[in-house]
């Protein structure tokens, strides 16, 4: 399994994604075709070879809009990322869809986005992502997401960012996507808005159920644009996994602290077959008043906010009363989303946890052809021998109800054309 670890102890922006992807191995030139007619010249993007605190990174550069009133050298401080870590920004862009101070609603982006070369799933990832900024901009100013004209991410060169970040992801195609805790700075930071604390509220809606720090730098370490890409691709949070690491990949930011470089590492590598185990938390609650028909309900929604399993047990509870004990294993960065959900679903007045470690076998998806047609396989694996496969069911069940032929002749033909495949 492909792994990539984002290292975020300098926090992250856009441009610091970009970088440190590009100097992992993902070719600039790759993210300048991706732009395509991004309202952009392909000159306007570039990379620069800087030190940051002793360390050797990748600056990703991009041209882009000038805001009014804001003097060269302080535009991405004081009206886009506020912490140093991003580009400068030397030409005006009129003839892109929006207002000419960079303000766009979400649908001038996604026409900018709609004119990139992205894959048709890149395109869509990139749109999900504007989408989820336009609902945290919108419950922050009390209006709808259709209306909000996104300021800082709004500007041409937060897009280019956004954009060459999922197309650098893309490319990569790594199968696990993991995060360190994001340092976030200290101090507080003047917006188009005016004057917040750091983080600002964006970023700070953004990074909610994910661990954050305060570090010692009095600067915005963390940018709404690197909020919202850690977050959109990360689904796992803590130290480093168990991983042999084969590229490193360090991306600047623009400020050079003398005390801490002030970078992005992305490790990626291979996951440790010889230490495949990670924590995850089990979280508990017992429930004996509730209506029934709402356990569906609940388990469904839990796994939507990310439980990894959800299951339900008979028990005997006090006052010889029967009820059922609600079981969650999760990731521990998801406890208090799930916790939240829980009690706001359920009737449940307390809940327990505990952190566990689990180990796993390796999982892929493989396809066989069948006379009734194609049938996913889940395959397990540990240290490369194949331990389990079984056909997908729902699969088996589709592919029955067109034929018309019980489900259990489907079972048995996908496992026949699996054995056939093995044999061969």
């Amino acid at each position: 399994m492909k792994v990539l670890y984002f290292d975020c102890f300098s926090g992250a922006s856009g441009d610091m994604v970009v970088g440190a992807l590009i100097d992992a191995g993902v070719p600039i030139e790759e993210i300048r075709r991706s732009l395509g007619s991004l309202s952009i010249d392909q000159d306007a993007v570039s990379v620069e070879r800087v030190t940051r605190a002793g360390i050797s990174a990748t600056k990703f550069c991009v041209r882009g809009e000038e805001i009014p009133g804001d003097t060269h050298e302080h535009v991405r401080d004081h009206a886009h990322d506020h912490d140093g870590h991003s580009h400068d920004h030397d030409r005006d862009h009129g003839d892109a869809p929006g207002h000419p101070d960079g303000h766009r609603t979400l649908g001038d982006i996604y026409e900018l986005i709609e004119g990139s070369l992205l894959s048709a799933s890149g395109k869509e990832r990139a749109k999900s992502l504007f989408a989820r900024l336009g609902d945290v901009e919108g419950a922050i100013h009390g209006t709808s997401s259709d209306n909000v004209h996104l300021h800082e991410v709004g500007a041409l060169d937060s897009i280019v960012d956004i954009v060459s970040a999922v197309c650098a992801l893309e490319a990569l195609g790594a199968d696990r996507i993991v995060s360190s805790p994001l340092n976030v700075g200290s101090g507080s930071i003047r917006s188009a808005h005016g004057l917040y604390p750091v983080p600002a509220p964006a970023t700070l809606k953004l990074l909610q159920g994910v661990p954050i720090y305060s570090g010692p730098q009095r600067a915005e370490m963390v940018t709404p644009t690197g909020a919202l890409l850690i977050t959109g691709y990360a689904t796992e949070y803590g130290p480093m996994p168990p991983m042999r690491v084969s590229t490193i990949g360090y991306g600047a930011g623009a400020r050079d602290f003398h005390d801490t470089p002030n970078v992005l590492r992305v490790l990626i590598g291979e996951s440790d077959a010889t230490a495949p185990s990670h924590s995850v938390v089990v979280i508990e609650a017992e429930i004996d008043d509730m209506n029934p028909q709402i356990f569906g309900v609940v388990m469904d929604q839990l796994l939507a906010e990310g439980a990894l399993d959800v299951f339900y047990t008979p028990i005997q509870m006090k006052k010889n009363r029967p009820g059922t004990l609600l079981s969650i294993i999760a990731l521990p960065a998801t406890r208090d989303r799930l916790t939240a959900t829980i009690f706001r679903e359920t009737t449940t007045i307390g809940v327990r946890y505990r952190e566990m470690t689990r180990e796993c076998l390796d999982r892929e998806t493989k396809t066989v052809t069948t006379a009734f047609g194609p049938v996913r396989f889940k395959v397990a694996r540990r240290n490369g021998q194949i331990l389990n496969a079984s056909p997908e069911f729902d699969d088996c069940v589709r592919l029955a109800g067109q034929h018309g032929r019980p489900v259990k002749d489907v079972h048995a033909a996908a496992m026949k054309a699996w054995l056939d495949t093995q044999r061969s």
